[in-house]
């Protein structure tokens, strides 16, 4: 599959963003927002919030009108409410957002096109309703074809442990280093800030690892595509899309992602957290069907439940014991991770 058709079946966002966080209360569900401002502050143009509202990501508050003329093209919902609700006093700004010509960008579990309203306004304006957790039509199934170019994804020990965070650092720092990096996303929120992507977690099972084809298509030799794990191996909650999505991405490279605070999976706490030998073993067991040559580089670690000494003494332990470099991308950056990359590929 050519890079135009495999476009044609991710999901696509315009740029810039006006962020909407409505009339939240507490900090914590504007995670998605925060993460946009994070990742790609320069294509946001401010935030959107409703009277009352004492939530800031620290940026100016702007109308859906005054956005248009900054040359906002999408309306982002960048709060993750409880069980994905939409409020009924949200749909008069996201059916003017709509009628002004721009499209809203909803990651949340409610289909926003179960609103008439919101329908009948984006026949009318021009704009579109983008429900980014919605599996895009017609995917093919994977065919294991090896493809140009190099991939590294990352992979955890259960969920929420930093896959996200380490790939986009880790892309960084290669694209700071001088090396062709592209962020792949896979999630709601990553989608949001790379532009494009699909959500997997949305793909019928068949399906999962041609989707993940589709993310990391045909590149250049020297071009490293760096993509968003989801789930884990050892999670019975999401252990499917995790293994669609290591075949699929037929991967060069590994980074393995833990948090130093989690006791048992975060979905199935009766069920222990795996060594991190054992998560790589059964990791690199898995990989190699799709390629032998296949290999761990390093191990990223959330250390902030400890203190800078302690998480240091942590990483440090880690490493005497794998080997590998390890390091927490949040205090330390990905740096030495893109490192060891590349000299792994230039030996």
């Amino acid at each position: 599959m050519n890079k135009e058709s495999a476009s044609m079946k991710t999901i696509q966002l315009r740029l810039p963003y006006l962020i909407f966080l409505g009339d939240i209360e507490d900090p914590t569900l504007a995670k998605t927002g925060a993460g946009l401002v994070q990742w790609c502050g320069e294509d946001v143009v401010g935030q959107l919030r409703l009277p009352g509202c004492p939530i800031s990501l620290g940026l100016e508050d702007v109308t859906i009108d005054l956005a248009v003329t900054f040359g906002a093209k999408s309306l982002v919902i960048g709060v993750a409410t409880v069980g994905g609700t939409i409020k009924e006093s949200w749909l008069s700004i996201f059916a003017h957002a709509l009628e002004m010509g721009m499209d809203v960008v909803n990651g949340l579990h409610t289909d926003l096109c179960q609103f008439p309203e919101l329908v009948e306004a984006q026949a009318r304006g021009g704009g579109k309703i983008i429900n980014i957790r919605q599996s895009p039509a017609l995917l093919p199934i994977g065919h294991g074809a090896k493809r140009m170019g190099k991939r590294l994804l990352t992979v955890g020990t259960d969920c929420a442990v930093g896959k996200k965070y380490t790939a986009l650092a880790m892309t960084q720092a290669l694209s700071n280093a001088g090396v062709k990096a592209t962020f792949r996303a896979t999630g709601q929120t990553g989608i949001m800030i790379a532009g494009e992507g699909i959500p997997l977690d949305c793909v019928v099972s068949d399906f999962l690892s041609g989707a993940a084809e589709i993310i990391s298509p045909n590149n250049e030799p020297d071009h490293w595509d760096i993509i968003e794990g989801q789930g884990s191996l050892f999670n019975p909650s999401f252990s499917g899309v995790s293994m669609g999505l290591l075949h699929g991405s037929q991967p060069d490279a590994l980074i393995l992602c833990h948090d130093a605070a989690r006791q048992g999976m975060s979905t199935c706490p009766e069920f222990g957290m795996p060594s991190l030998s054992k998560c790589m073993e059964l990791h690199l067991a898995c990989a190699r069907i799709v390629n032998p040559a296949v290999r761990f580089i390093g191990i990223s670690i959330n250390t902030s439940s400890l203190s800078e000494e302690a998480g240091k003494q942590y990483l440090d332990k880690i490493s005497e014991e794998t080997g590998l470099i390890c390091v927490d991308p949040i205090r330390q950056g990905c740096h030495q991770l893109a490192d060891a990359l590349l000299d792994e590929a230039h030996s």
